[in-house]
């Protein structure tokens, strides 16, 4: 097993990193403490962004993120997803919310890349997409969404309600989970990209939040919406058989950038720590069993041991994504545990850095506020958990709750 991050993309990652430390962190507690203030200087570094991609086949970001590249010749290829994972870890050391709140880096372009056809990935392009799932009674079961979708014609009619929509007031369109018919369950449930300005959607509130403040969460009311058939993303067809496997690509894809958020995140708070602990007299020396070194250090290589299995795992699982491998049991992995790891790498770093890490003179306190949304949204621990066992032992979500 060749474990080393592929050649061509560590300039990409490289790159990446010195936008975290040179763009990203002196702006981050300026927008943590104007909750809702949209961060202008990520437009410059958006259009910087597209401009990689214009005409690349090599694309980064989220919008490359899909399992459409072509396998290589010799069975292994390292492609879009593995390039937005390494991206977005990148970022995050640098702050999470200001990668939330990029234009045109929205999870519902990474649902767009997953599973909208080529004419809708040609005529969305450039398309800064929000993703409108959770409702105020439906919120980690996916298959309760009651936003319902009407055919009309040559359009759908969407009536209800999502909240907890992440850039659902910045973004240009919103891409809606809604089912076409409730009785039919999750078979049913099919995804619409909404655009900005549609008569009958409106953004109803913004949530104030523990953390990523940089990034505007919105709750949207959809009445009598009408969208575009064309804009149905995907087959239009029920397959009762399949069920709702078609929207549920879209997590094979999006998880894994959520784990490597939160792998980015916990980074960040490792090396800091590791830079306040070397100043108090900590002398990190690997080669002691850790009976003989201080406390603090034995409980700084413990997470670092649990972030690099994160890590790892969240690597294979985008890794896989690339190579067109089923890999929904891995992208549940990843995210149960980089989710995990991160809040407990985050709160543990500021506990090591008593005072310190609990003032606003440092960032640990912001970052142990910003970490626990990553073991939230896209599912949850448990949800992942759930995930994880139902496809270990071969049982369906009726069997398994």
């Amino acid at each position: 097993m060749n474990l080393e991050i592929p050649k061509k993309l560590r300039g990409l990652g490289d790159q990446a990193h010195q936008v975290a430390a040179r763009y990203f962190r002196p702006l981050s507690r300026k927008y943590d403490k104007a909750e809702h203030a949209y961060p202008r200087e990520l437009d410059l570094l958006a259009a910087l962004l597209d401009g990689m991609n214009a005409g690349s086949p090599d694309a980064v970001g989220a919008g490359s993120a899909s399992k459409r590249g072509a396998v290589a010749e010799d069975g292994v290829c390292n492609g879009g997803n593995l390039s937005a994972l390494l991206g977005v870890m990148e970022l995050c050391w640098g702050d999470v919310g200001l990668l939330l709140a990029m234009p045109r880096q929205g999870l519902g372009n990474a649902a767009i890349a997953a599973v909208a056809n080529d004419e809708q990935l040609k005529r969305f392009k450039g398309t800064w997409a929000a993703m409108a799932i959770t409702e105020p009674g439906c919120g980690s079961d996916s298959a309760a969404i009651r936003t319902t979708a009407v055919k009309d014609g040559e359009h759908y009619v969407l009536n209800g309600e999502k909240i907890f929509v992440t850039s659902g007031e910045r973004a240009d369109a919103v891409v809606v989970w809604a089912t076409l018919d409730r009785s039919l369950g999750r078979a049913a449930i099919k995804s619409f990209v909404v655009e900005k300005g549609a008569p009958g959607m409106t953004v109803t509130r913004l949530e104030k939040k523990l953390g990523i403040k940089a990034s505007d969460t919105a709750s949207i009311s959809l009445n009598d919406c009408r969208v575009p058939a064309a804009n149905l993303l995907g087959a239009a067809g029920i397959d009762v058989q399949k069920g709702f496997a078609g929207v549920m690509e879209t997590f094979d894809n999006t998880r894994p950038l959520v784990a490597g958020m939160a792998v980015g995140l916990a980074k960040a708070a490792l090396d800091r720590t590791r830079e306040l602990l070397g100043k108090a007299g900590c002398r990190f020396d690997y080669r002691m069993p850790l009976l003989a070194v201080r406390h603090a250090e034995a409980t700084l290589y413990r997470l670092e041991a649990e972030w690099e299995a994160a890590r790892l795992l969240t690597l294979k699982a985008a890794w896989m994504a690339d190579n067109r491998l089923p890999n929904s049991k891995e992208a549940s992995i990843a995210k149960a545990k980089a989710g995990r790891v991160a809040n407990e790498v985050t709160l543990k770093c500021v506990e090591l850095a008593g005072a310190l890490g609990y003032g606003e003179d440092e960032l640990l306190e912001k970052w142990a506020r910003d970490s626990k949304i990553l073991d939230i949204f896209e599912g949850t621990q448990q949800i992942q958990l759930l995930i994880v066992a139902r496809r270990l032992l071969g049982k369906t979500s009726s069997e398994l709750r």
